[in-house]
This record gives C-alpha cells, structure tokens and sequence, in this order.
C-alpha cells in the first residue's frame, strides 16, 4: 500500500502541543515523596513525564489557571473540592505571590523541562469583582462582570503577569475569558459573557496591555468557545470587532468539544470543522486558529487505545480538516473516573497512572517539531489517517490505524517508525525493505529525511 506525499502543497506552520494544569497543579505540585522507579519527587517526574522532549512526550504549551478566589472564601458550588482555586490579590491592588504555591511550583517546573510557551487563563474574574459575589454566576446565561468592573479585572489579570514574566517565565498569552457561552451556575469557576460583552473585555484588555512596557511580546488569545459547533462565528466576529484587540491576537482560540454528538448528513464533527473553516478564509483571512481544549468526555478511566483512538482522531480532523496551528489537552492529570487525563493519579496513596491517551499524544508531540509545515499527505488505504510534516528535509509523518486489521505501508528505506498500539508505547519498530507494519488500533510515527531538492 502506498503513500501519496506532495511536498510542495503547504498548509500551516505548526507550533505544538500542550496541556491544562487546572486542577490537578494545586494537589500535584505538594507531591514532594519519591517516585520509586525515576528516583524523583513525584511532581518532579510528573512534569518531566509531561513536558521533557528526551524524558516525556515534550508538550510546549503549559496553560496556568488563575483563580478566582473560590478556595479561600469557601463560597459558591463546588461538589469537588480541587475545583476550587486560589487568588493572588489580597485587597485590590495588593498582591501576595506566595499562594497558589502548588500550582506555581509546578509551572515553574514545567518551564525547566521544556515547556517554553504559558498561556494564563481565566475562568471568572476575582469574586469581589463579579455580580454575585461568586467565582460563578446564580442565574443560566447572565453576565458576571459588571461593565464597571472590567478595567479593574484587567488590571488585576496584567499585574499578575506582570510579576511572573519578571521571574523570566515565558508566558506568552493571556486569555481573560473561558468557554463564555455556558450558563455557569456552579461546579467550578466560571463566568458566562454574551458575544458583546466578551468583546467588551477584550477591548479593555487589549487598550490596558498597550499601556504595560513590561508586557511587550505578551497577546491576548480568546474567545475560547466551548463547542465546536455553537456560535464560533458569533463570537469570532465580536473577538476582531475592535482594531485594539486584533493588533494584539494572533489566532482564534476554541474547544474542539462535540458533545452530544449525531450521526446525521451536514451534522457529523467534520461538517462543522470544514464550515467553520470556510467561514473563517472567507471572514478572517490570514487569522490562524488555535485548538486550545479538548478532552474525550466519557465517563470512566479509559486507560487503553479505545480512547486514545478516539483522540488521535480528533488530532487528526482539527489538524487537517480546521488548519490549526496548536492543539492542547483540556486536563494533563486527573483524579476522577473520566476519560480526561493523560496521566491518572490517586489521591489516597498519591501514586499515579499512564494511559495509551499519553503515549498516543506523545507519537505527534514529541516528534513534529516547531516550525513544522504540514503538506498533502494521503494513503491509499482509507481506513488510515495520515498527515505530514516537513522542517527543512526533515519529514514526520503520523499514520492512525482504528481498524482491527494489519495494514502495510511502503515507507522511504531510511525512516524509523515509533508505534503506540495495545502492546506498545511509544516502542520503535524496525522497517524492512521501505515496508513497515501497521498494526491494528495504532498510532504511528514515521520520520526520514527528504533528498535535497
């Protein structure tokens, strides 16, 4: 079976992959006891699993929640506890960068194991900023922040990064609005904004970080829309609104989620990627697009291939079907019974878990470089997903396999192939002959040098 490679049709650079430390950092980051088999703290080895291009699977992208300030009050409706999470301000205008120690250690780490890109997000501004007092709204659907509030959030939001991009760490981004489309009435912090107001904030973002020298390189990211079918264009069109705001972004940033999905004609997942796509050339030329959260939302702890699958699918469709530049996990790390962590851990003997989502992640991670540009690549199989990569003559190429069949590719001689199946983690396979296995339910690395042109 061949591949069809046209090196010379190019879509997006590509920048890389990450993950959400919210809200596993607060717990993890006080994790201070010997992994027995890395000799490490456990939070050490679990940053360097995550993070570490020779040591890990090498995401680029550590998104640091900053919290609201539900921990330290005890107010509003959290079931789960780890969903609550601490503020930085102590009264307005006063700062103690002591607290959230956990979750700070953590990103520290993360940046010394070679995360090089921090994105802070948001969830609901500071309480004593909100209508009801809340890290959540009381009513579905109203508006959190109050117009006369948004600079003073604004401000807070800055000042803190201020502070930690003069510790040196390369926070890159700030995204002042999470999911805005949702009723946000309890379970974690979060705030609702209408398209109009969320470009609102936006705007007043983008008009106080031109003021900040401090913050030179820093861009707003957003509107980080929470379903991959409901109202991106709505709030894609408020996000450009305003010329302040479109002089500091660089993409549209949403969730790749599709819950409840259908079966029907026009309504599948890929339908809506390619109509959004459309939309966006059409709309928004030259406007990159960032896929910065997505978790396989089933219930239970998947630690096999049935749900790496499903995720090196969507991989796959938002890469090639949305052209995004960036893909990111919602959760790195989870203590629940979800198929939303890379890695699992256990509360009550604060061990830990991998999962085939891991090493799956790490098969593009690890391998498709920064800079990377997609090219048309095709096989002629159907049943197998491929895409491809070159930077200078360097070519990765990713192949999934979701059927239960063995397939047989025709590879150039001098590339290696990394597999991630129900057997293998991230193992090497030897080629024959430029003929290379593909097992059933896999995920494939290819990687080989192109003949100078």
């Amino acid at each position: 079976m061949d591949l069809t490679l046209h090196y010379d049709k190019t879509y997006q650079t590509f920048e890389g992959f990450g993950a959400s430390a919210a809200w596993w950092a607060q717990e993890v980051g006080g994790w201070e006891h010997t992994d027995p088999v890395s000799g490490l703290a456990v939070r050490d080895r679990i940053s360097q699993l995550l993070f570490s291009k020779t040591e890990g699977i090498g995401l680029r992208t550590y998104r640091y929640n900053l919290g609201a300030g539900s921990k330290e009050s005890g107010k509003g409706s959290f079931p789960n506890p780890l969903r609550r999470a601490e503020c930085f301000e102590t009264a307005p205008g006063v700062y103690d960068f002591s607290k959230d120690k956990n979750a700070v250690y953590l990103l520290r780490q993360a940046v010394k194991d070679g995360a090089d890109e921090v994105v802070f997000f948001v969830n609901s501004p500071p309480e004593r900023l909100t209508k009801t007092g809340l890290a959540h709204g009381v009513k579905a659907f109203r508006d959190n922040l109050p117009k006369e509030n948004e600079k003073a959030f604004a401000a807070y939001v800055l000042d803190v990064t201020e502070h930690f991009v003069g510790e040196g760490l390369p926070v890159k981004y700030v995204s002042p609005i999470n999911e805005p489309l949702w009723k946000w009435t309890g379970g974690q912090e979060g705030c609702h904004y209408w398209p109009r107001s969320a470009a609102r904030v936006m705007k007043v973002f983008a008009d106080e970080l031109a003021k900040r020298k401090a913050l030179d390189g820093v861009r707003l990211s957003g509107l980080e829309n929470g379903d991959i079918r409901w109202f991106n264009k709505s709030y894609t069109r408020r996000l450009i609104q305003h010329k302040a705001v479109r002089d500091v972004i660089d993409s549209v940033d949403l969730h790749s989620y599709f819950l409840n999905p259908v079966d029907w004609p026009l309504l599948r997942r890929p339908d809506y990627l390619k109509r959004y796509r459309r939309w966006l050339d059409r709309h928004c030329p030259g406007l990159a697009v960032k896929m910065s959260e997505w978790t396989h939302m089933q219930g239970g702890r998947d630690k096999g291939m049935d749900s790496a699958l499903v995720m090196a699918r969507t991989m796959c469709e938002d890469i090639a079907l949305l052209n995004v530049t960036s893909w990111q996990h919602w959760i790195a790390v989870s203590e629940v019974d979800y198929c939303d962590g890379l890695i699992y851990i256990n509360l009550d003997d604060k061990t830990f878990e991998m999962t085939k989502r891991y090493y799956a992640t790490g098969n593009f991670s690890k391998y498709i470089p920064y800079g990377a540009v997609r090219f048309e690549a095709k096989a002629d199989d159907k049943d197998l997903l491929v895409l491809g990569f070159q930077k200078e003559n360097r070519v990765t190429l990713i192949v999934v396999n979701e059927t239960n069949e063995a397939k047989v590719l025709t590879v150039p001689e001098n590339a290696v192939q990394i597999v991630t199946s129900d057997t293998d983690e991230l193992t090497e396979q030897p080629i024959e002959n430029g003929t290379a296995a593909v097992k059933p339910r896999s995920v494939n690395t290819f990687l080989f040098e192109r003949a100078s042109v």
